[in-house]
């Protein structure tokens, strides 16, 4: 919802918001340059001093205005002819013309009003109201994605558009949502939607009837210093009811011009201060520095709206067009898409295919989305939930438990659940399991049971599918050939071999970055932003299901690294491994956000075994900040299996690798595998995590276990457990 609120906003006033925030920040560097150009009146220079010097200089001078800037201008009459000028204090001459500058006064009526009126203050108020959501909704998407205040500048990973949109949105927020509130504050001014709130002073019933008081010896001009001073008018030549009329800082005045007594004074009320301060923040008169702060900020509009706009077009290429998708409302069955990647929605659109086919009124619509009022016709709801990370909510499904969760009641309309994962992953349907538990829990009934497909089967989606259609009581057959992710080619550079001696050939394969175009660097697309730990995917021949390896280097090191050993049989890692410098392979990335170290500097806890070592060894590479990591490491032969044995005296030495402990399982006497290597480091290990490390694991499914079950019993004494520390964050596992 929230991303929704943030979305469209943007998008639909996107020209209208740029318009406003680059008028504002060219406006700001006019007060700027005002401050800079104006001359300072000596210290202690009273209005009575000023105005003698003036009068002197020009007789027929009618008014005298300061502006917060400090400029002072002078307004007169000489033989009828009207005449302006700025003023040096110093003197009471004129240094310069007081004709407004054509450039500030044209981008003046372009802010305020687009050059139209008071139908064009009304668009831009709208745009200021527009960009106070986009601030707002983008606070708490910012919240949502760091985990908070407190978090609020952590470095971020992802694209380098969706980067570059949070990164300058956290700096200029707090100056947008500032120049949009006293934007609207201003407006509502301007439209007389605010009380006046000024005193009221009226014009005094009785003057002496005098004229020709000197104006340098009036009392209250004398006392009245010239920083103060925002605007002096001399009475009409020749009127001898009129009177002096004094502004300043603190208030308002009318002087006898008689005998140059005060005759009435008002206050600034509290209203009109408040008034003056939001003007002297949206405009910067008055605070040049903090304008030019806020004229900065009004920049990064234009950026976080390209980059917006790439993040949504990125998003739709995310989603299939679904042609025939009937509107929500009038839809007999609801399909509720999560996905991340996109794929999901390709499994959406063959079974929205096929049940049209089959007769049905369906519509296709994101998890996010999801709202009972929406779906007034719904017989029946089907959600296809893929997981993002370790068991988070996939990008089109944000929101939607939270949602499900603060209903006063189930929907009518019973559900069914089918998740979609890779059972090589811990974290296997975890959200579609936790969408299946809520609904339980909320009491929603269910048309038939959860079930899942695994990474990506057809086979599975269409059993699935003919107990669908046994549910519904239609034929059904899902017939799903999955879409090839986008790949692209990658050219070996070089190799290191192991396990030769011990028949269990393996290789440490390195390939050359391949040139990334623009819109990949600004999308994230291919290959142009990765991270250790983040997965490489490599199709066999006739299969659509990708075998995928955890990448044992980031973009900043200038390559692609993997870890491959031959399996008998296996069709992707026989051709890696007989790969010769300069051979060719097709790959893509997909990324792994449920196993990165984190940021900070609390110790890092690695634990691996055989290829498992991979993306282990590339956190390890890639430690500039010397954050303290113990790597606790398994290996089959210490002779043939020592992946990166050459590098770890390096990564030592310089103190990218705190402390190595390896478990040689086979080639010696008794076995010694990671998990007793942790126990005999028990007291240590201990020590780290009561201290806040992250352990990570990665590796073979029956090394993980027991891991899990090492740490369990070093942690009992200190009453922690592996599944403290998984709520916690701080235990992550990519196991296979």
């Amino acid at each position: 919802m929230i991303r929704a609120i943030h979305r469209w906003p943007g998008l639909v006033a996107l020209a209208l918001i740029t318009i406003l925030a680059l008028s504002g920040a060219a406006l700001s560097v006019f007060p700027a340059a005002e401050r800079i150009g104006a001359a300072q009146p000596e210290t202690g220079l009273t209005v009575a001093t000023l105005a003698a010097r003036i009068k002197l200089a020009y007789p027929g001078v009618e008014q005298i205005r300061r502006q917060p800037s400090g400029r002072i201008t002078a307004y007169w009459f000489d033989q009828g002819a009207p005449g302006a000028a700025v003023i040096d204090p110093a003197t009471g001459q004129g240094v310069a013309s007081a004709d407004p500058n054509r450039i500030e006064r044209w981008l003046t009526n372009l802010h305020r009003s687009l050059l139209l009126g008071d139908g064009g203050r009304i668009a831009m108020a709208a745009g200021a109201a527009a960009m106070l959501v986009l601030a707002f909704s983008g606070i708490a998407l910012v919240m949502r994605r760091v985990g908070g205040w407190r978090h609020w500048f952590t470095p971020l990973r992802g694209p380098l558009a969706g980067r570059l949109h949070v990164e300058i949105a956290r700096i200029a927020v707090i100056g947008l949502v500032l120049s949009a509130a006293t934007a609207l504050w201003m407006t509502a001014s301007t439209f007389d939607l605010l009380p006046d709130g000024a005193a009221a002073l009226a014009f005094p019933a009785e003057v002496t009837g005098d004229t020709g008081f000197a104006p340098d010896q009036m009392p209250i001009l004398q006392q009245t210093p010239v920083a103060e001073l925002r605007e002096l008018s001399f009475p009409f030549s020749g009127d001898v009811t009129d009177a002096y009329t004094l502004k300043t800082d603190g208030g308002t005045g009318y002087i006898d011009q008689g005998n140059g007594a005060l005759l009435a004074w008002a206050d600034l009320t509290g209203w009109e201060r408040v008034s003056e301060t939001i003007y002297m923040l949206h405009t910067g008169q008055g605070a040049a520095t903090l304008g030019l702060v806020l004229g900065l900020m009004a920049l990064g509009v234009p950026a976080m709206g390209a980059t917006g706009v790439l993040i949504w077009l990125a998003g739709r290429r995310g989603r299939l067009r679904i042609r025939g998708n009937q509107p929500a409302g009038r839809a007999r069955t609801i399909v509720l898409v999560g996905s991340e990647g996109g794929t999901t929605w390709g499994f959406a659109a063959t079974l929205h295919a096929a049940l049209t086919k089959a007769g049905h009124s369906v519509h296709v619509g994101p998890m996010s989305g999801y709202a009972p009022r929406r779906h007034g016709s719904a017989e029946r709801i089907i959600v296809l939930a893929a997981t993002y990370g370790d068991g988070a909510a996939p990008a089109s499904a944000k929101g939607f438990l939270d949602q499900l969760n603060a209903a006063d009641r189930a929907p009518d309309a019973p559900i069914a659940v089918l998740g979609f994962g890779d059972r090589s992953f811990p974290a296997y349907c975890a959200f579609a399991e936790a969408v299946s538990e809520a609904a339980r829990a909320k009491g929603w009934d269910a048309f038939m049971p959860p079930d899942t497909v695994d990474r990506q089967s057809p086979q599975d989606f269409a059993r699935w599918g003919r107990a669908l259609g046994q549910a519904m009581g239609t034929d059904l057959d899902l017939v799903h050939t999955p879409v090839s992710p986008a790949t692209q080619t990658l050219t070996l550079m070089s190799r290191r071999d192991y396990g030769s001696e011990v028949q269990a050939r393996a290789a440490i394969l390195r390939f050359a970055l391949p040139r990334a175009t623009l819109w990949q660097r600004l999308t994230g697309a291919g290959f142009a932003q990765f991270t250790a730990g983040d997965l490489i995917g490599i199709l066999p021949d006739g299969s659509a299901v990708p075998r995928l390896y955890s990448l044992a280097s980031a973009r900043r090191d200038g390559f692609i690294e993997i870890v491959v050993r031959k399996h008998p049989g296996g069709l992707v890692s026989t051709r890696l491994t007989a790969l010769m410098p300069g051979d060719t392979v097709t790959a893509f990335l997909r990324r792994n956000p449920g196993f990165y170290p984190g940021r900070g500097r609390a110790p890092l806890i690695l634990i691996g075994a055989g290829t498992g070592i991979g993306p282990l060894a590339g956190f390890v590479r890639g430690n500039a900040r010397r954050r303290p990591i113990h790597l606790f490491f398994g290996m089959r032969h210490a002779d043939s299996d020592f992946f990166y044995g050459q590098d770890m005296p390096g990564w030592q030495a310089d103190g990218r690798l705190t402390g190595l402990v390896t478990a040689v399982s086979r080639g010696g006497g008794r076995p010694h595998y990671v998990q007793d290597a942790l126990r005999g480091d028990g007291a240590q290990v201990a020590g780290l995590i009561r201290d806040g490390a992250r352990v990570m694991v990665c590796g073979g499914r029956d090394m993980a276990a027991g891991v899990t079950e090492a740490l369990a019993e070093i942690l009992a004494p200190s009453g922690l457990s592996p599944a403290v520390l998984k709520a916690e964050g701080r235990y992550v596992e990519d196991v296979y």
